[in-house]
Order: C-alpha cells, then sequence, then structure tokens
C-alpha cells in the first residue's frame, strides 16, 4: 500500500522555501523579488511571442521597458546573480538537492533566467495543487496524477515557455515529484519524466 505525503513535506520544500523567503519578507529581498518578477514578465513574453527567436539578454532587458538595465539583469541571473535557486539547492546539501541542482546548472544566464521564469509561472498551479492535496489525503500515485495534469495544463497555457530549454520542467515540479516518491526516483529521471509529459502538452 503507497501513503499518502503529507501536504507539509510538500509545503517546506527547498524550492518552496526560496520562492517564499524572497517574495514575503519586508527587506531588500522583497524589492529584489519584484526586480526578478520584472524579467520573469519580460522571458515570458518573449517566448510567448517569439518563441522560435534567440533570446538574448539584451532582448530580454528591452522588453522589460525602462525598468530594464543591463545591470539589473545580471543581479538576477548569471554567475554574480543574488539569491539565484541554484544556490539555494546547493546550500541544502542534501543528495537530492544536490542532484537537483546538477540537472539545472546553467553557464548561460538566459537559461538560468529560463529556468527561475518556469518556477514563477508554473507557481500558481502549484499553489492551486497544494490546497488540493490538503483538503483532499490522496495516495502518492495519485498525487503523481494530479502533479502532472497540472504540468500539462501549465505548458498548454504557457506553450513557449515550456518548450523552452528542451522541454525542461520547473524544478518546484521535479522536486515535488522526487517528495511525493519518498526519495525513490532519482533527479534526472524525475525531470525527464515530467519533460516527457511538457512534450506531449505543447
Amino acid at each position: 500500500m503507497t501513503l499518502a505525503i503529507s501536504n507539509p513535506d510538500l509545503f517546506h520544500t527547498v524550492v518552496g522555501e526560496w520562492h517564499r523567503r524572497l517574495s514575503t519578507t519586508r527587506s531588500a529581498k522583497r524589492s529584489h523579488w519584484r526586480t526578478k518578477i520584472i524579467y520573469f514578465r519580460s522571458v515570458a513574453r518573449l517566448l510567448s511571442t517569439q518563441p522560435e527567436a534567440k533570446l538574448t539578454w539584451r532582448r530580454i532587458v528591452e522588453a522589460a521597458g525602462p525598468q530594464g538595465s543591463r545591470s539589473t539583469f545580471y543581479e538576477v541571473a548569471g554567475a554574480h546573480a543574488r539569491h539565484p535557486l541554484i544556490d539555494a539547492l546547493i546550500r541544502d546539501g542534501r543528495l537530492d538537492s544536490i542532484q537537483l541542482a546538477l540537472c539545472y546548472r546553467r553557464t548561460d544566464a538566459v537559461a538560468q533566467l529560463v529556468d527561475e521564469t518556469k518556477v514563477w509561472s508554473f507557481w500558481p498551479y502549484r499553489e492551486r495543487l497544494l490546497a488540493r492535496f490538503a483538503a483532499e489525503p490522496m495516495p502518492a500515485e495519485a498525487m503523481e496524477a494530479a502533479l502532472a495534469e497540472a504540468l500539462a495544463e501549465w505548458a498548454g497555457r504557457n506553450p513557449g515557455l515550456a518548450a523552452a530549454l528542451d522541454h525542461a520542467p520547473p524544478a518546484c515540479a521535479v522536486e515535488d515529484l522526487m517528495v511525493i516518491k519518498g526519495g525513490r526516483v532519482a533527479a534526472f529521471r524525475a525531470t525527464n519524466e515530467l519533460s516527457d509529459i511538457i512534450r506531449h502538452a505543447v
């Protein structure tokens, strides 16, 4: 018999804590999160309207309008970015987190920003999913199916963003799947499973 995973386990994931720390705190981190959102929206818009065009930092900055600049772009993406998601995974230090970090380790600042944009874009779907899990306890298989359904819905509504980076799934969805499976799936395999769902959805 497969037991259900309690909602708090998914609520306190590494990606979840990273998102919560930046988006809800009343500090400079909150201001930094608002800057990130400016660029997340730029990336999402460009991949929605011109998915075939090469995505560059210049195009992203231009799409951000008056709020965009080279300096703020590299505050949110690249080797010297502040509060990148990848660093949160590495700092956590657990094997699953390190494996997940390796799946999303990018040398290109734009690719790093796309990964974080996927997390930001998928987040409302994830929140609805967690609320459903809290209201309706269910076995792990049903939770996996619900996650796959939410991911497919997100991909269908955001095909350009979802297909970017060879259909890489939002890192939060990969971590959630690993938690639901109770650590019985490696990050690389979980990433591939969810990438296949995205490919079929777009």
